[in-house]
């Protein structure tokens, strides 16, 4: 049985966070000004002392990106790796990437690693694409006569001929990210590392992005890839690990891994919206907590086909004069946008209470079985021509757990990744081929 071409044993990854103390008197007197100084020199005289890094800060913090995480990867497997922000996806490509040096732990990397981890990696914005081309080869590892093989087939998918000669710092955003991931993709690496930077490509190219990761892993390479897209993850990876808050929680078939992963942000999703902290708007009008009920009252859980009620508690303030617009965005596992519920053409939402619940009842809710979440959006109609001005957005406000039913058919319960997500109601008959000439 041959070795596993990537081996991690333990891996941890910590640093030190400086904090500014919070200073809450109304008068800070000199002595304390000069005491908080001295102590912060003496405390970096200390750490430069023993060879530690200086913080910048009142108190120093220690903080685990990584955490005692251990698994192996197999010569030209493609394993992705999913998260939420934070997770430590990034910090673990670095380390194995070599760019960071781990904290405890041990990598062992059987092959050549080539990394695409931020836009235009290796690249000297002074030189040309193709002088580029060849600064970002060598720092890979290979050798002018490498590059010179692949030189018009990396030019070419990265569709850069016309630029070719100009210096990169003149590039959009899209040709740095292309050039760069044509150099990685092209130059035979045994491991390739992508982290999310083909968000930056526009739909086109990260489909040709995906093809090309697909090809180098037939090729019997190694892919590690990182990416909030579900879908693509699930197009291309055979296997994918998952990290939580630094740790590594599973390791197992990419639709196993993507199931737990989707339940755990279900399970995470708080009740109380308003004490989230990644709300937009100028919340004149908030919504405190979305629920999804079943026609019998169950939460969180409908049946494919049957009534589904969308609850929504709200609280607005008392500078709120205006009638209110709230949009409700469905979005599937993958996180494509599927249908909307909108208030605009209806009278409902005017002259509300300062506070109260609002419901949205749709009696037959057409999506196959899976998890989907909503995007919720408040605005204050009649503010001016696009909609008014934007009182509340907040992604991922609540989910939706849609369940196998006997009104839709087993056969239209396919695959939503091949699929598609809605259930439509549909008849089939053979009509006369009369009927199909005018």
């Amino acid at each position: 049985m041959s070795r596993p071409i990537i081996s991690v044993e333990g891996l941890g990854k910590s640093y030190l966070v400086g904090h500014e103390t919070a200073h809450r008197e109304r008068y800070t007197a000199l002595r304390d000004v000069v005491g908080r100084h001295v102590r912060n020199f003496g405390r970096k005289a200390l750490d430069m002392m023993r060879g530690r890094q200086i913080i910048q800060g009142d108190d120093v913090e220690e903080f685990w990106a990584l955490r005692d995480v251990s698994f192996e990867v197999n010569e030209g497997e493609v394993v992705g790796i999913i998260g939420r922000n934070g997770a430590g996806k990034s910090t673990l490509l670095k380390i194995l990437s070599r760019i960071t040096e781990p904290t405890t732990g041990r990598v062992t990397l059987r092959g050549r690693v080539a990394s695409l981890l931020e836009v235009g990696t290796g690249f000297h914005p002074e030189l040309t694409g193709r002088e580029n081309i060849f600064l970002n080869g060598a720092i890979l590892g290979m050798t002018r006569g490498e590059i010179k093989r692949k030189f018009d087939e990396i030019v070419g998918f990265a569709e850069v001929e016309r630029f070719l000669d100009t210096p990169v710092k003149r590039y959009s955003s899209g040709m740095y990210v292309r050039l760069a991931f044509a150099v990685a993709a092209h130059l035979e690496p045994e491991i390739l590392v992508v982290d999310e930077v083909l968000a930056v490509g526009d739909a086109q190219f990260q489909k040709k992005c995906l093809g090309k990761m697909q090809d180098v892993a037939q090729g019997g390479r190694t892919v590690l890839f990182v990416s909030h897209n579900m879908a693509a993850v699930s197009t291309l990876c055979s296997r994918a690990l998952v990290l939580v808050r630094g740790r590594l929680e599973q390791s197992c078939d990419t639709s196993t891994a993507i199931a737990s992963f989707l339940e755990s942000l279900k399970q995470d999703a708080q009740n109380d919206l308003a004490s989230r902290s990644d709300i937009k708007g100028t919340r004149a009008f908030e919504l405190e907590r979305i629920v999804c009920l079943s026609a019998d009252g169950a939460e969180g859980a409908v049946a494919s086909g049957e009534e589904a009620r969308i609850r929504i508690s709200y609280r607005r303030s008392d500078h709120f004069d205006s009638a209110a617009n709230l949009i409700l965005a469905i979005r599937d596992s993958f996180g494509r946008p599927v249908a909307a519920m909108n208030t605009r053409f209806t009278s409902a939402l005017v002259d509300l209470p300062r506070e109260g619940v609002i419901e949205c009842v749709t009696p037959s809710l057409p999506l196959v079985a899976g998890f989907y979440s909503i995007d919720a959006y408040v605005y204050l109609k009649g503010t001016h021509s696009s909609g008014g001005d934007l009182a509340f957005h907040l992604a991922d406000a609540a989910q939706i757990h849609v369940l196998p039913s006997d009104k839709v058919p087993a056969s239209r319960l396919q695959d939503a990744a091949n699929a598609g997500v809605m259930a439509l109601d549909q008849i089939w008959t053979q009509a006369d081929k009369a009927a199909c000439v005018s």
